[in-house]
Order: structure tokens, then sequence, then C-alpha cells
């Protein structure tokens, strides 16, 4: 869960939405696309504001020219960018300094992931702690099942036919299915996805760790040095942070780890590569059993 300053302002004579939030925590819960577009968080980090792709457009927002926002007090703030955020009700975001000069009602909402719990028994729980008269929108996309993936598939891994499907892919599910199929196809999607969930949450906890962690799928510097490739994501240096990069990465270490050989043995042998723990391999394994009967 993590929470959020919001208000309704002013920008030019316009009235706005706009929350206040950590980017580095923000970024994980917009869709799959826009948190791969580190130039706009790292503009949002840096002081600047973005905004909802349709609000931008209503506003006629241009990038790096400067608005007055005025809430509690009026200040000048440079627009960064517009990008699909996946939030309904929300036009602008800023950071927490700028949230603090705006004035913005402190913690004003959550979001919450929990992707075990069935809808109703979330919100029944979440009104139980909260009261009955509290708001609750349901942000869960539609269940995509394991044979859509609309990945361009291939086993040859080259980066340049996975850029060309990456456009296709919409969601951590389609990523984890495409990066097996097309980096290791021995291994299952499920795998990825359990290694995703317990590693950093499908990217809430990008780290660091305390062990120098980082990204989505959690890689050591030294390791994401040997196994870092551009995957999915945009040619060129390979991002870490990016998981159109990190995923593939992941399913490619796998692979070469153990998991191309499609037995039981090269799998555990793979995820204990991965972190060298045996609870951590059976926990791993259990998730994956879940994910693949709730997608079978």
């Amino acid at each position: 869960m993590i929470t959020f300053d919001g208000a309704q302002i002013r920008i030019g004579g316009t009235s706005a939405s706009v929350i206040g939030v950590n980017p580095g925590l923000f970024r994980s819960w917009v869709p799959l696309g826009t948190a791969s577009d580190q130039p706009l968080w790292a503009s949002l980090a840096a002081g600047d504001f973005i905004a909802a792709s349709s609000p931008a457009a209503r506003l006629r927002l241009s990038v790096a020219k400067s608005y007055q926002l005025t809430g509690a007090s009026s200040i000048l703030v440079t627009f960064g960018g517009a990008a699909r955020l996946g939030i309904s009700g929300v036009d602008l975001v800023v950071n927490r300094a700028v949230s603090r000069k705006l004035g913005l009602v402190h913690q004003v909402a959550a979001l919450i992931s929990a992707p075990g719990p069935s809808i109703a028994t979330l919100m029944a729980s979440v009104r139980r702690v909260l009261g009955s008269a509290v708001e609750v929108e349901v942000l869960r996309g539609q269940r995509q099942q394991a044979g859509q993936s609309s990945s361009g598939q291939s086993s040859s891994g080259q980066s340049a036919s996975g850029q060309s499907a990456a456009s296709h892919i919409t969601s951590y599910l389609q990523l984890f299915q495409a990066s097996s199929a097309a980096y290791c196809p021995a291994l299952s999607w499920t795998v990825l996805a359990a290694i995703g969930q317990i590693e950093s949450g499908d990217g809430q906890n990008v780290g660091p760790s305390s062990a120098g962690a980082l990204g989505p799928m959690q890689f050591l510097p030294s390791t994401w040095a040997e196994w870092g490739i551009d995957g999915f994501g945009p040619a060129g240096q390979p991002d870490v942070m990016d998981p159109f990069d990190a995923v593939p990465s992941a399913a490619r270490m796998l692979c070469a780890a153990g998991a191309s050989s499609g037995t039981e043995a090269g799998l555990r042998q793979a995820i204990f590569a991965y972190n060298h723990a045996d609870w951590y391999v059976n926990e791993v394994l259990a998730l994956a059993a879940q994910y693949a009967a709730e997608y079978r």
C-alpha cells in the first residue's frame, strides 16, 4: 500500500485534480509502458509535473513550458510530459516537495495492491478498517488468460524482434509470458511471475535492497552486468529499472542456470542460482503453482 496527497487546484484559470506522490513508489502503479518511461519519472523527481494524456490535451499543455499551479499557494512548475496513468480522476501528478508547496491534503488516499483476495473480500476488508463512508475505486484490470499473450513470440531471443513486440505488451502478465517464450521456451512464465512478485511485488519495491539489488527483478549490479539485455526495451544500454529489460534478462539468466533443461531438477537449480536459499526455491515454486492453477 502507498498513500498520496491530493486536492483540486487551478492551473491557469482551469480546475484540475492533482496528487502528490513519491515517484519511485508511484511509478509501479501505472501502466507498464508509462512505468518504463525513464525521462518522464526523472522529470517528476526533479520537480516538474506530469499529466494524464487526456487532461494534458484538454489543458493544451506543452512540454518544458512553465505553468502557474494554485493550491494553498501559487507556484510556477514546468510541465514534464503526458502519459497514460490508468487512475481515473487524476489529472496532474507532482512529487512530494511540490505537494507541500501547493498545500495538498496529506495522505488523502491510498493505493492497495492485494493480488490474492477477491475484489469483494478486499473491499469488505477495506470498509471494515476505514468505515462505510470511504470511497473505494477498483483499478484491477481484466484478467489476461495465459494463452492470450500477443507478444510476437520467438525462440531466437533477438532484441530487435522483442522490441517490435513490446507495443503489444501492456501488463506484467503478458511480459512474463512473452519473456519466457522468447528467451527461455522451456521455462514456464509462472516462474517469472512468482519471482517478480516475491522480489518486488511486480515493481512496487524496486530497491535498492539492503544487498544493493535493483529493479523489478532485483538484480545485483554485478549480476546485471553479466546478464542484463535490452530485451523488449529500447535498443541500447540495458536498464535494470525497466521491466521490459529486467524480466527478459531474468528469463535469460534462469535459462542458462538450468531452466533450459525442462526438468524439475534443472528448474530448482536455476531458481537457486537466482537466490541461494532452499526456502526461496520452495516459495517460488509454490507461488508459480498458484499462478498456474489460476490461469490454466
